[in-house]
């Protein structure tokens, strides 16, 4: 593979350590020719690292483009690989001169590149924004910067993400730290507190929070000392600040630190970011690597490195009292910093590290080159209709689980999702998302697919809502006029009550379907007494059930943030609002001390839906004198499915609780508010369920004990999960077969 990056030549920062460094490792498996458009430090350092350099200096962008198009032409270059303003402008222009896919790196926010500046911004900055408009694809540093970007309305499925990765191996500095400290200037001794920064001193970097935030800390805990490493026009405001913050003393500027930055993060005890904007700081993993705590800005992708007072703090961008209030916790607390100093040189080795970084640039390449050149045809694709983007874990987690599908099927074909919240399916999935109420754009979408799926899901009912019966069933008409095939996937069939209903659902059904997958023999009798003959119907399997759980890292992050030890012992309880809860909720909650006084597993209330089953929880817990522990937001289907790992027991309203549960093998006992529950727990086996209306603390206490003593034996539930597993697979091969077909 050959690939060609251009960049201006002029970078610093993050940029410059991005792109050297992962030049060096491409070099060794591809090639990675690099061309300045100016010669200098940039490309002086690329040529002694032994990456191939080439010049092409001046002003005339019209030659420049004529130039660059005959030298990948004549080389053979597969793809035009751009980093930053200068180089998307021109990669911009080459894009439809040649038969090669361009692609751009974004560093760094572009609507504050030129932060202060503002003839820049307007010039340089709209020349960037149109640029990364035109290239064919863009690769985020962070899932934070391609969320962002995505927000602002550019394609979501033309996305790629990677981190800024470094070199873990472990480097030995024989150096005595307080010497090195003191040749930068700093007052220290054996009883300091170091806490250290390297970064510009430019508004974006936003020291004076950094700054305000010590000195609240200095006051509190006296051994603290700071050093600022870097230079910038800000310098001399922020020497007047801590002047007149009273910390001059113990604030040291050390300007740009020659000779590697190992020696300083060594020296480090604290290291700290305060920036507004960031994509993925190498700071926080250079940091990470010499193990030190960290307190930094919620900002761009760092969340993603640091989980927030599990590997370290994050606070808001200028809220110097929070940053205040760690960075003396932190200096109190010795012990507290080693600990999360190792927790995060954990995280950032495993995830972090530069071979990561190469790795997934390959495949992105090989991705670009696939898409790129597949085949255009008249039409291509699926669309996913669903009860998407209202916030529910087990309905997303069915949307999680098609994609995950049909990607099996064809990485590249392109999705579009039909959801309540368009942005946040976009944001979550990476695919194009449309209103479910936009009525122009999912018939334009339709009119361009192979395949319509009536996602999961009990849709086709109306017990909670005629209205979205006649919705779903509109859509499937629609669908199939419009020439796509239709798989309802992996779903459940009603209650349909009125008969007029029964009559519609069987006309249209009968009519418009291709293939119905059915997740529960329960609607498979609903099917026939409803009178739907005409369409392909197989018993198959939730799509859910696919889903793996997150790593365990992850899970552990999810359970500490919320206050829960990670490897406790505990029984999980998955309630909802429904009628008649409101009378059975204490016994839910007699239930929950029963388990913790009996086998000491302390109760768990899990939110599947986050923003009404709270409320359910709290009911339940009210009076509970056990302790108890709140899961109100675990995350995604993964971390949820990683949380119910850790349960030795599961007692659930929530189907999709069970069905996650019952995927990791864990004893459940169901509350039954809608039918769908005891049928998909007869499905597999599972006689532990009563019905809400009937729910008797003794019998539901004798369900745990039967469920407790399941858990000795999880071979039965497991291998019935297991097949129904292979029998989900069905659903994904008549898809591919309509696919096909089309």
């Amino acid at each position: 593979m050959k690939v060609i990056h251009l960049i201006s030549g002029g970078d610093s920062g993050g940029a410059k350590t991005h792109v050297l460094s992962l030049l060096q490792e491409l070099n060794r498996s591809i090639t990675a020719q690099l061309v300045c458009f100016r010669d200098g430090p940039f490309a002086e350092e690329a040529r002694s690292l032994g990456i191939p350099t080439r010049i092409l200096a001046g002003n005339h962008i019209l030659r420049t483009c004529r130039e660059l198009t005959r030298y990948i032409q004549s080389e053979g270059f597969q793809v035009i690989h751009c980093h930053g303003s200068r180089a998307n402008m021109i990669g911009a222009l080459l894009r439809g001169r040649l038969n090669v896919p361009v692609v751009s790196t974004v560093h760094s926010d572009y609507k504050l590149d030129y932060m202060g500046r503002p003839f820049s911004h307007l010039t340089f900055g709209n020349i960037n924004s149109w640029a990364l408009h035109r290239v064919d694809y863009r690769i985020g540093v962070s899932d934070a910067m391609v969320n962002l970007l995505i927000d602002r309305g550019f394609p979501p499925d033309r996305f790629y993400t990677i981190y800024n990765g470094i070199d873990f191996t472990p480097t030995a500095i024989n150096e005595d730290r307080l010497e090195y400290l003191r040749s930068l200037g700093a007052d220290v001794d054996e009883s300091c507190v170091v806490a250290g920064i390297a970064a510009r001193l430019n508004p974006v970097k936003d020291m004076s929070t950094l700054i305000r935030g010590f000195a609240a800390a200095y006051h509190q805990q006296p051994r603290l000392r700071l050093v600022i490493a870097g230079e910038g026009e800000e310098r001399e405001q922020l020497q007047r600040l801590a002047q007149e913050l009273g910390v001059e003393k113990v604030v040291c500027f050390a300007g740009w630190i020659s000779g590697g930055m190992d020696r300083f993060y060594h020296a480090l005890d604290i290291n700290c970011l305060t920036s507004l904007s960031e994509t993925f700081p190498y700071a926080l993993t250079e940091g990470a690597r010499w193990h030190l705590a960290t307190v930094s800005t919620a900002v761009g992708g760092i969340p993603y490195l640091i989980d927030n007072e599990v590997n370290g703090f994050l606070f808001s961008p200028g809220d110097w009292q929070a940053l205040g209030r760690h960075l003396a916790a932190l200096a109190a607390d010795d012990e507290m910093r080693r600990e999360m100093g190792r927790r995060l040189y954990e995280k950032a080795s495993t995830h972090f590290s530069i071979q990561n970084t190469v790795d997934t640039q390959l495949r992105i390449y090989q991705e670009v080159l696939r898409r790129y050149h597949r085949p255009k045809t008249k039409r291509d694709g699926v669309v996913i209709c669903g009860a998407y983007g209202r916030g529910n874990a087990g309905d997303d987690a069915i949307l999680e689980a098609i994609l995950q599908e049909m990607r099996s099927i064809d990485p590249d074909m392109p999705i579009t999702v039909l959801s309540k919240n368009p942005k946040n399916t976009r944001l979550t999935y990476r695919v194009r998302a449309l209103h479910r109420s936009n009525f122009f754009g999912w018939h334009r979408a339709m009119s361009r697919s192979k395949l319509y799926i009536n996602g999961g899901g009990s849709l086709i009912q109306d017990v909670t809502s005629r209205r979205s019966l006649w919705y779903y069933l509109n859509n499937i008409s629609t669908a199939k006029r419009l020439g796509c095939q239709v798989q309802m996937y992996g779903c459940g069939i009603g209650p349909i009550i009125r008969s007029s209903h029964k009559n519609l659902a069987a006309k249209v059904l009968n009519r418009s379907v291709d293939v119905i997958t059915l997740r529960e023999p329960d609607s498979l009798h609903e099917l026939e007494a409803i009178g739907v003959t005409r369409p392909k119907i197989l018993l198959t399997a939730d799509p859910a059930l696919i889903l793996s759980p997150a790593e365990e890292d992850e899970v552990d992050s999810a359970l500490l943030q919320a206050g829960i030890p990670p490897h406790g012992k505990y029984i999980c309880f998955a309630l909802r609002h429904w009628k008649g809860f409101d009378e059975k909720a204490p016994l839910l909650g007699k239930a929950a001390a029963y388990a913790y006084a009996t086998y000491g597993l302390t109760p768990v209330f899990v939110s599947v839906e986050r923003h009404s089953d709270p409320s359910a929880a709290r009911l339940a817990a009210a009076g509970l004198e056990c302790p108890c522990h709140f899961l109100v937001n675990a995350g995604d289907a993964g971390s949820i499915i990683g949380v119910l790992s850790r349960m030795q027991v599961i007692v659930s309203m929530r189907l999709h609780a069970l069905i996650f549960a019952a995927g990791q093998g864990v004893p459940l006992v169901g509350v039954v508010y809608d039918p769908k529950v005891s049928a998909f727990l007869k499905y597999i086996g599972q006689d532990l369920f009563v019905d809400l209306d009937r729910l008797d603390l003794q019998e539901l206490c004798q369900m745990i004990d039967a469920a407790v003593e399941k858990a000795r034996h999880p071979e039965a539930q497991e291998a019935a999960v297991e097949q129904l597993r292979r029998t989900e697979q069905q659903n994904v091969a008549l898809a591919r077969e309509l696919l096909e077909q089309s």
